[in-house]
């Protein structure tokens, strides 16, 4: 099992390409499964939940190649309308294929993912919307049976904004019958990309980009090309990362108005953020501020971020607070960063940072993916060597980034190890 080992101290400086949005490929993907044809979705990141996301559609039929960045779907041979279990334990956007496969074959058989069950969870959402579209739902053997001869348009209502059931949702009403209004819809890029996907092949949705949706049924659907959006995550990641390590970075194929939160934010904690067209400068400061943040959704400050400032504020001048509105469990790098030196302190759904003078250098464990990117960040300005565990949660959503941070100066290697 790979790992990262990191020799921190080094400041970074140079340009890095950002990839392309992991989130908004796992939901353009299934899309295709909307109707019969060849698709071409450019700037596709080669990630692990790509390729997870590629092999549960081959086993439904779809042709999936992915070369220099295009990966191109063929889904003319769909005849399997199940996601099993196998795929689904690996990532939670397989529950995508829900909406797609009951819209246009008006059946499916979708995994549970791991750690959902029927109840107050966010899978809920999902399937209580598509109950309100007239689909058939059974819960059986950890699996959701669907049917339906053809959704019907009807009025659904999310008391909490959900990306992912927005999306389902989105892609199950664009085949129904009349009409389909979707309320406190998310209105994330990722979500407004394939609103723009779906319109592009026949669909019919007003209010693209805003938390109302107005979605009027059509019969069928045609294949179409698409660009996907630069991946603001990674973005900011290395934005922070210039933050503490220090020096000037130039992103390219970056979108600064889907940073707005993460800037604003950088430009208080003393760093010099300029940007031009498709590019982002940051000039990191001399003295870090201690600045609070409140991840939230879209357009408040990610909760994918979140991990990655706290990592920024452990060397901040002064204390500060980063609280999750999103998901209030989602602090498990703390114990890891504490190995490395920080001060933190967790409070509910808050970690209460005091910025100290260094870290040093230790043996970490990566918990989940933005885990990962706290832990790497943490490494590259900790005095001495630091082994980042399970860097497999990474791949998932970076990619190589080792090498593009050692194109900016950093000090990181992989290694092939047997530690888990």
């Amino acid at each position: 099992m790979d790992k990262f080992v990191i020799r921190g101290g080094k400041p970074l400086s140079g340009t890095v390409s950002i990839s392309g949005a992991k989130n908004s490929t796992l939901a353009l993907m299934p899309a295709a499964l909307l109707a019969g044809g060849r698709f071409h979705l450019k700037n596709t990141p080669a990630l692990r939940d790509v390729h997870t996301m590629a092999a549960l559609l081959r086993s439904m039929g779809v042709t999936a190649e992915l070369q220099d960045q295009v990966l191109t779907l063929d889904t003319t041979g769909v005849n399997v309308y199940e996601a099993p279990y196998e795929h689904v334990k690996k990532m939670r956007a397989s529950i995508y294929v829900l909406g797609p496969l009951i819209a246009r074959f008006g059946r499916a058989r979708v995994s549970l993912p791991g750690g959902c069950a029927w109840g107050p969870r966010p899978v809920n959402l999902h399937i209580e919307a598509m109950k309100k579209l007239g689909a058939e739902i059974d819960l059986h053997e950890g699996y959701i049976h669907a049917r339906a001869n053809r959704l019907t348009g009807t009025r659904v209502h999310f008391d909490v904004s959900s990306v992912g059931a927005t999306g389902n949702t989105m892609m199950a009403a664009v085949l129904a019958r009349g009409t389909t209004l979707i309320d406190n819809a998310a209105i994330e890029p990722e979500i407004t990309q394939l609103a723009e996907f779906l319109v592009s092949m026949g669909a019919k949705i007003n209010g693209v980009g805003t938390s109302r949706l107005e979605i009027q049924g059509v019969d069928e659907l045609h294949a179409a090309d698409i660009e996907t959006i630069p991946d603001r995550i990674e973005a900011g990641t290395f934005l922070v990362a210039a933050a503490l390590c220090g020096g000037t970075i130039t992103l390219t194929n970056a979108e600064p108005a889907h940073l707005d939160a993460v800037i604003v934010k950088l430009e208080d904690a003393g760093a010099r953020v300029t940007s031009q067209g498709r590019s982002i400068t940051l000039v990191a400061p001399r003295t870090l501020n201690a600045v609070d943040v409140t991840a939230n959704i879209y357009p408040g400050f990610p909760t994918d971020m979140q991990a990655q400032w706290t990592a920024l504020m452990a060397l901040a001048d002064g204390t500060s607070v980063v609280t999750d509105t999103i998901y209030f469990d989602r602090f498990k790098h703390i114990p890891e960063m504490i190995r490395l030196g920080a001060d933190i302190e967790v409070k509910d759904n808050a970690a209460i940072v005091r910025g100290a003078r260094r870290l040093t250098g230790a043996k970490v464990m990566s918990t989940d993916l933005r885990a990962s990117a706290s832990l790497i960040l943490a490494g590259l300005v900790a005095e001495g060597t630091t082994e980042v565990l399970r860097v497999y949660h990474l791949d998932r959503g970076y990619e190589t980034i080792e090498r593009k941070l050692r194109a900016l100066g950093a000090d990181i290697e992989r290694v092939a190890g047997e530690e888990f």
